[in-house]
Parts: structure tokens; sequence; C-alpha cells
């Protein structure tokens, strides 16, 4: 059996310049950001003493493109990073997976690294309610490449190169071993004694298809009763363009069991939940991929840098939480306990591909989680 490294590759509509992509994913690992890393081959006669550019845009869309009128615009585009990467003045040292491909491609090929700024944000897709929207909204990444006479001049499609990519964060290789937990009470208008419910979780960070399991320990030292019980996974959104915040719940299971619990009572319980993005029917849910897309996560929680607050977060923010809510009737309200956590993808396998042949793949869309696949 061999292991064989699958690229994607893509070309220019003339013929004439051809990009190969080992991986779609560049992680941001909360001190730095992985560099957009590929090989770009190139007619020399082509060029005419022109030069190859590649240039990092984000698109930001808050809004969808049919609600845009009077010349009210719910997208922006920034333009990140150009650099010329051929013929390149700088000294690169090529990856694994560059360095095959250059042997492979011959002398035409030329490996490039385009930095992107450590505070650019994270892909981020939000449901737009329904699948007719022209594009989706969220942070969306795109890597150009093209044949011109300067960075100023305009790339025109024939000879340039668009692929979507990705930044990404992965879960931190140390995991803290803490169990994150909350205490709440609730005290009753004209009764005496207090209702305490505390929740806890086994550990703060899941991954993607990871079931949680809120403990929750009930105490009634009230006069009131516990009708229903109710937990959910929350998932918070920010969105910091326009400073809006918003929540959608991707996964709940209400339960009636040891209730009604009496006064004096106690009562505990493990709730066994899993929040998936098949789940995802309603605006806004954030996911880390296209709306049509079947292997489409819930996104990621957003790992702030260290020394960083909230506020200094750019694009969409997301987090999540685990709420209980228990139900005291109409009269009695409800007590409600948020706890955070964190839903991430584990990070990509350290698993090397000395040996093997390279394969291509054409570059139709974006997948998730590990992107240089290794197939048998």
């Amino acid at each position: 059996m061999v292991n064989a490294v699958k690229v994607f590759k893509k070309t220019a509509p003339n013929g004439k310049i051809t990009v190969y992509l080992g991986r779609r994913d560049f992680v941001d690992n909360t001190s730095s950001t992985e560099p957009v890393d590929g090989v770009v081959v190139v007619d020399n006669d082509y060029l005419h003493g022109r030069k190859v550019f590649a240039t990092v845009a984000v698109t930001y869309r808050f809004g969808r493109e049919e609600d845009e009128v009077m010349g009210l615009h719910f997208s922006k585009e920034l333009q990140l990073t150009c650099q010329e990467i051929f013929p390149n003045t700088k000294k690169l040292n090529p990856t694994e997976v560059q360095d095959r491909l250059l042997k492979k491609l011959g002398g035409n090929a030329y490996p490039f690294a385009v930095s992107l700024p450590d505070n650019a944000p994270c892909s981020v897709q939000l449901h737009p309610g329904s699948e007719e929207t022209a594009k989706p909204l969220g942070v969306i990444y795109e890597l150009k490449v093209y044949v011109a006479e300067s960075e100023e001049e305009k790339p025109h499609r024939r000879n340039s190169v668009t692929l979507a990519v990705r930044k990404v964060q992965y879960s931190p290789l140390e995991i803290s071993k803490r169990q994150p937990s909350t205490l709440v009470s609730k005290n009753f208008t004209f009764s005496s004694g207090t209702l305490t419910m505390e929740v806890t979780l086994d550990k703060e960070v899941y991954y993607h298809g990871e079931q949680i399991t809120p403990s929750v320990v009930i105490t009634n030292s009230s006069k009131k009763t516990v009708k229903g019980m109710k937990c959910s996974i929350v998932q918070h959104v920010e969105v910091t363009m326009t400073n809006s915040q918003f929540t959608r719940q991707v996964a709940s299971l209400q339960t009636n069991e040891g209730c009604p619990i009496q006064p004096g009572g106690r009562f505990q319980k493990t709730f066994h939940i899993t929040p998936l993005a098949s789940n995802k029917s309603r605006f806004g849910i954030a996911l880390d991929g296209k709306v049509k897309d079947t292997d489409a996560n819930l996104a990621s929680s957003t790992v702030l840098r260290e020394g960083k607050g909230p506020n200094d977060a750019l694009g969409i923010v997301v987090s999540y939480s685990a709420r209980v809510r228990l139900n005291c009737g109409a009269l009695g309200g409800e007590l409600v306990a948020d706890l955070p956590l964190k839903l991430m993808h584990p990070g990509p396998g350290s698993g090397k591909n000395e040996h093997g042949d390279i394969v291509f793949e054409d570059f139709a869309r974006l997948r998730r989680g590990v992107s240089v696949d290794n197939q048998l």
C-alpha cells in the first residue's frame, strides 16, 4: 500500500497559468498564522517580461445581497496582502509538499507563500435563512494568482486563478483539565427558601460531533415545585462589523424525569446532548462551510490571542454554552444557568507522507477538517 497526497489544482481560462495547493485550510494558532502556500506553473513565453502576483482578499458579507437597495451595501471586501511570487527575490524554504510538486512539475513551477495578517478574522459562514440567496453570508477568503505588469494593475479574468481558502483554528494541543461549573440560585417573592442548581461539565473543550454531558444537581429548599427541565447547547454569534449579537439553539433536550421536585427535594441528572450541523435550519447559525455542503460543521469557537479581549476580535466571533432551564410554573418563573464551553476541531495529525504518489484533484468546493487527505 502506498500513501498518496491529494493536491488541488486550478488553471486560468487561457491555460497559461496553473496553481496547486496541498491544503485549503490555513491555521491560526493564536500566536501566528500559517502562510497560504502552494506552487504556480506558468509558461515563460507567455509572461513577456510580466510578473506573477498573489493576493489574499477577505469578503465580509453581513446582509443578503437581495436586500441591498438605494445604494445600501451589506458587504465589505478588503485586500489583505499582495505579493510578487515570480520572480521572487526572497529566499523561500519549500514545504515537503511543495518540494515534491517542484520535482514533479518541472522547471516552470515556482513555490510561493503568502503571509496573512495576524489579526485577520477566521472563516465563518452564516445561514442565510434559505438556500436561494445569491452570495453566502459571513467571512470568506479568496486567493488570486494573476499575471500583470505591476502590482497596481487590475487582473484580467482570463489570466488569473481564484481559489477559495479558509483561515481556521484548531483545538490547542495542551487542553486544560479544569472541569467548568456554575452555581445559580433563585428566591421567590412572598415565599421563603431558595432553589439552587449546580451545572458541571467534565471538560472545557469538545470536538465537533462529540457528546456533551452537563451534570445537574438541583436542591429545592424553597416552597415552590420544579415541574420540568430543559438542557440546550446555545451558539452565541457576534458580528463585529455591525456590533450586533444574537444566539441560536443548536441542540436541545427536554425532560420531566424526576419531576415534580417537591419542596425539600434534591435531584441529580446527567444530560447527553450532541450539537450537530443538521440543526442548521435557522437564519444566522454559524457554519464552517457552505449551507449546501453536506459535510459542513457548526463553526468552531473563536479563540483569542493572549492579551487580547473580546473587543479586539474582528469578523464574526463564535462561542458556545450549555444552558439548563428549570420550569417552576407560571408564577414561579424559571431558573437558568449558562456554562461556557468550547467546540472545536482536533488539531491536524503530525503524520508525514514521505513516500507515495501525488494525486491531483480539480479545485471544486471547500472541504472541512484536515486539508491534505491521505488515501490508500
